[in-house]
């Protein structure tokens, strides 16, 4: 295929052209009914570009194909046989993964490890969870995405689960082994679905870990905001095979999707598919070449040790198979406080702004758009950083056995069950019915339906005082919890 073509962004420009006149949404009208101290801050291309999908950048049948087109270069760059775009980010994405694989009352394998937004599917769908355990670092109070046997195991308990999803790359940047996990599931006839959020970049170069599509997954979900040079909330998920009926697929995005999708997000992931396979091979290497010079500078700051393949992979030591090297994890246990104090610290002082940070890790994000000019004002941060530290109170981390919890009541149920709010110590023995999420990563610690236990709720209080951030909780504070009333 020609991947020079830029199908939506190319329509655009010819929307431009033509001189075309909207009598249609967006009321606006190109910005000139946009109020000028908006554009000041916006910019007024913004605006002019924000035209509708149909009767705007195609015609009112949709007769040039536009976004068709857009989506076949895009499946063909990642080795996908159909892909379809997403301008409601990955949350929606994977939901319209999972309601195409399994229905109400239907069982799902989904690793412990995922992302709100796959909870939030299971609430919506009424689909019943049945929990892979995630590989877990004692020594360093992480988990890692679950081990394959782990999931051949919970297939061969549960052979009536429609299937499987897992997170891969983590927020971390641990990785699943995707090819072994798909065959346990094609030996059973069941799809996988991949959480590849923050992976839209791995097909792009060879010393990335594997690609969703090229391990043999059904179904893989790509944030191309996280690690792309989309626009926040670009998301595409592409599929494979005949265990997910791709006309399935597009029935649930439509299902979950908005009828009004923003053409600027659809230019976005058109004109970031054409850069990566005409330069993604040499700016990623720019940008594996300068992750790996950033590692060797931090971990020569003491008080500060880069987590790389030592710390986080090796299966026979229960961690992760794989590592994307470009999100810098730096644990920073030595220096006696939290990522949280850290994170903020730096924002403060030196307008840094960091990916993550949980109670000894802070985390940097690099991409191919980073360059020694944008690392530079990171490590003069990192380095004044360690001499100003402060002590942080410290986080109460229940050992694995203790932070898992039993799943007494369907998520679905206990949302939106009848509920009451009571106090943290009320809390413990009784069924949750909200999510309690430390964001980020955005892994929920108690699910809705998930009984309470004391050294969760230690955990998350502990962690709140320290500086955890709670945002899906009626009260953030975690001094009171939405609980499930049981009859």
């Amino acid at each position: 295929m020609d991947h020079s073509q830029a199908p939506v962004l190319d329509a655009l420009a010819a929307y431009h052209r033509e001189g075309q006149v909207p009598f249609t949404p967006p009321g606006h009208k190109q910005g000139r009914g946009a109020d000028p101290r908006v554009r000041d801050v916006l910019g007024d291309a913004v605006f002019r570009s924000d035209v509708l999908a149909i009767s705007g950048l195609d015609d009112r049948t949709s007769s040039n194909g536009v976004l068709e087109r857009a989506q076949e270069l895009m499946a063909d760059a990642v080795h996908a046989e159909q892909t379809f775009f997403s301008t409601c980010g990955s949350s929606l994405s994977v939901k319209s993964a999972m309601l195409s694989v399994a229905g109400p009352g239907e069982k799902l394998l989904v690793g412990r490890d995922a992302h709100k937004s796959v909870v939030s599917g299971l609430i919506l769908s009424g689909v019943r969870p049945v929990w892979v355990e995630p590989q877990w670092d004692a020594s360093r109070a992480l988990a890692h995405p679950p081990s394959p046997e782990a999931f051949a195991a919970a297939l061969d308990e549960h052979p009536d689960a429609r299937g499987a999803l897992v997170t891969s790359p983590t927020p971390y940047g641990t990785c699943a082994d995707l090819a072994a996990i798909a065959r346990a599931c094609h030996e059973r006839g069941r799809p996988l679905i991949v959480d590849e959020a923050w992976g839209a970049h791995l097909p792009f170069h060879p010393d990335l870990p594997t690609w969703a599509m090229d391990a043999g997954a059904d179904v893989c979900v790509t944030s191309v905001h996280k690690m792309g040079a989309g626009l926040e909330q670009g998301s595409v998920f592409h599929q494979q095979g005949d265990l997910v009926d791709p006309s399935v697929l597009k029935a649930r995005e439509d299902l979950l999707g908005t009828t009004s999708p923003s053409v600027l997000l659809y230019a976005g992931l058109d004109g970031w598919r054409r850069q990566m396979v005409e330069h993604g091979h040499e700016l990623l290497q720019n940008a594996l070449d300068l992750a790996a010079r950033v590692r060797e500078r931090i971990d020569d700051i003491p008080g500060f040790t880069v987590q790389g393949p030592a710390e986080f992979t090796g299966r026979s030591r229960g961690r992760a198979h794989s590592l994307d090297p470009l999100p810098v994890v730096v644990d920073i246990t030595e220096l006696g406080t939290t990522g949280y104090w850290a994170a903020d610290w730096l924002r403060e002082h030196h307008r840094i702004n960091l990916h993550l940070a949980d109670h000894r890790r802070i985390s940097a994000q690099l991409t191919f758009a980073d360059s020694e000019d944008t690392v530079a004002p990171l490590l003069t941060a990192l380095r004044d950083l360690r001499e100003h530290i402060e002590p942080a109170p410290e986080v109460h981390v229940p050992p694995p056995d203790e932070l898992r919890l039993e799943l007494a009541v369907l998520p679905r149920d206990a949302f939106f069950g009848p509920a009451e709010q009571v106090s943290a110590d009320e809390a413990v023995g009784r069924v949750c019915a909200e999510m309690l999420t430390p964001y980020p990563p955005g892994i929920p610690v108690v699910l809705p339906g998930e009984r309470i236990t004391a050294p969760v709720m230690d955990y998350l209080r502990s962690g709140v005082d320290a500086g955890m951030v709670i945002p899906d909780a009626a009260d953030s504070s975690a001094k009171t919890v939405r609980v499930l009333i049981e009859h």
